[in-house]
């Protein structure tokens, strides 16, 4: 059988090549490009038409799930496998909503790559068991609103209400009920609770 041609998205020169040597250590598997934004991406992935694509999630400029996005528009059968560092399960609930069929943290590269190459090439998807547990736990809850998400990362890097209330050109009564609304949906406790839970699970970044 020819070997599965693969496309490597990552920022990180030396990520880019340790997943490199990873996939020439496998007999089967054929690196066939490499990109480091998501605009990259989509221009190699044009070119090359690989079978399947790893995609690291933060990068500059266009971001991975807007890459995956993009990708799949143009290529709706295109083959994509988020490798990553994130653990948080809205970061992959995105990734899967944008197109992805699976999702890989980078810690897990040598042990899982194959078996996970192998499944999303039969049409199969793939997701760490901690990850999937943890979307389902949280399966029923109410998602912050775009606006919620706003005001929530801008209270993550430390603006008072007023700030954020300026930053954003609402009113101030507005940041605090958008603040209430968010403690309750992710059931924190405060300010700085909601902050943790939110990076923990990847619905905001900084």
């Amino acid at each position: 059988m020819p070997p599965i041609r693969i496309l490597t998205v990552d920022d990180h020169p030396l990520l880019r090549e340790g997943i490199a040597a990873v996939i020439e250590g496998y007999e089967g598997l054929e690196l066939v490009g490499e990109a480091s934004t998501g605009e990259e991406a989509i221009e190699r992935y044009r070119e090359h038409l690989p079978d399947l694509t790893l995609m690291d999630l933060q990068m500059p400029g266009m971001g991975g799930i807007a890459a995956i996005e993009a990708i799949r528009a143009e290529f709706p059968e295109a083959r994509i496998l988020v490798l990553t560092t994130y653990r948080g399960d809205v970061q992959a609930l995105r990734a899967f909503r944008a197109g992805a069929q699976g999702y890989l943290l980078k810690s897990e590269l040598r042990k899982d790559m194959l078996a996970t190459i192998r499944q999303i090439m039969e049409g199969k998807k793939r997701i760490p068991e901690e990850i999937a547990q943890e979307m389902a736990g949280h399966a029923d809850d109410d998602e912050l609103t775009p606006r919620e998400t706003q005001v929530l990362t801008h209270v993550a890097r430390g603006e008072a209400n007023r700030d954020v209330a300026g930053a954003l050109g609402i009113a101030e009564e507005t940041v605090k009920a958008h603040m209430k609304s968010i403690l309750a949906k992710l059931q924190a406790n405060d300010r700085t609770h909601a902050v943790a839970i939110a990076l923990r699970r990847g619905i905001i970044e900084l």
